[in-house]
């Protein structure tokens, strides 16, 4: 099982970020994906992570779909491959509306199509071939004027993989058809088969592949409590952030959280917690959020009880554990990670020896 993690450059110093995912990669971590949500980009912190780097693979985690074409998510693509001599991984999502629209301003229209077309496009650039394409999304040369398709000036010289992040069952089969690995979350391995595994082996063998063509990247938050007090406490914190996972993400009418953790096994507490945010009430739906909630779906406990749940997540059919560690101070994230690296080295170690 590999490991990774994920930062955002608009969260925190930005030197201290670097510091982080430096000394990650002296710890052992392979791959260092960069987010976009409603702040920073992704490619340009990428850049200059590439040059502070050696051998962690860096990852896009993801560049939002409507806010570029997919000709300019190829160039920046193939840019950062080059710049990181082959250790770029493009993650891609589509967002979700209020961001889609709210912000930028751009139709958060049939998403389906266009993560198909736009993964077309990409490879088709990557692949060093002239783009023409002809899709329900979009035409490739603009028809109606004098242009002709153009090769890009820079070819893709190291293999360029495609992950997906998605939630919707369309979606999962989509990325289980086209891509290389899966970006998810909400994951609840107890539950994972019926909600995310069912619909991303159709999409594998509607592309004819089987699941070892896919890598599952799954993330959440790890931290470690010494004792059972401890552990209470941190469960309570943990739970407005849920509660705005489940109401305040998307918009009042689409929430890809609240329908992953639904299809879950909570669908009635989801509703209910997405109704009390939604109504202003954030401490109620707070309130509503179980214990077994938080700690299905994230890496919070006693250092056995986070062993445990490793070996779980593995055993569902996790390859990549993306961990979000815990932590006051950069040192304090860094000890965190640390414990959990050395978790996964001792479970897969298990594994091995049988």
């Amino acid at each position: 099982m590999r490991t990774a993690t994920t930062i955002e450059a608009s969260t925190g110093r930005w030197s201290e970020t670097v510091d982080f995912v430096v000394e990650a990669e002296k710890l052992g971590m392979d791959i260092c994906w960069v987010a976009e949500a409603w702040g920073s980009e992704a490619p340009s912190p990428l850049g200059y992570l590439a040059a502070r780097t050696e051998r962690m693979l860096l990852g896009s985690g993801i560049i939002q779909l409507a806010t570029r074409t997919p000709t300019a998510i190829a160039r920046a693509a193939i840019t950062l491959s080059a710049i990181s001599e082959g250790r770029f991984l493009l993650g891609l999502g589509s967002s979700g509306p209020q961001v889609i629209e709210g912000l930028h301003g751009v139709p958060f229209a049939r998403p389906l199509s266009r993560m198909r077309e736009t993964v077309d496009i990409v490879r088709q650039a990557v692949a060093g071939e002239k783009i023409a394409y002809e899709g329900r999304e979009f035409t490739i040369p603009l028809p109606g004027g004098g242009a002709r398709p153009m090769r890009m000036s820079m070819r893709a010289e190291y293999d360029l993989p495609v992950y997906l992040a998605t939630l919707s069952p369309k979606m999962l089969k989509l990325t289980g058809e086209v891509a290389d690995g899966w970006l998810g979350t909400s994951f609840v391995p107890e539950g994972a088969k019926e909600a995310y595994f069912d619909h991303l082996d159709a999409g594998l063998a509607a592309g004819g592949r089987t699941r070892s063509s896919l890598d599952v990247c799954q993330g959440a938050e790890v931290a470690f409590a010494e004792d059972e007090d401890a552990l209470r406490a941190m469960v309570a914190g943990r739970k407005k952030e849920l509660a705005f996972s489940l109401g305040g993400m998307g918009s009042a009418t689409t929430n890809f959280y609240n329908d992953a953790y639904s299809r879950q096994g909570w669908a009635e507490i989801a509703a209910e917690v997405h109704g009390r945010w939604q109504a202003g009430d954030r401490d109620g739906a707070a309130g509503l959020v179980t214990d077994e909630m938080v700690l299905g779906t994230t890496l919070i406990g006693t250092e056995d009880m986070v062993r445990e749940r490793l070996r779980v997540w593995r055993a569902a059919g996790v390859d990549t554990v993306r961990f979000y560690p815990a932590g006051d101070t950069l040192d304090a994230r860094l000890t965190t990670l640390g414990r959990a690296l050395d978790l996964v080295r001792h479970v897969e170690a298990d594994r091995v020896n049988g």
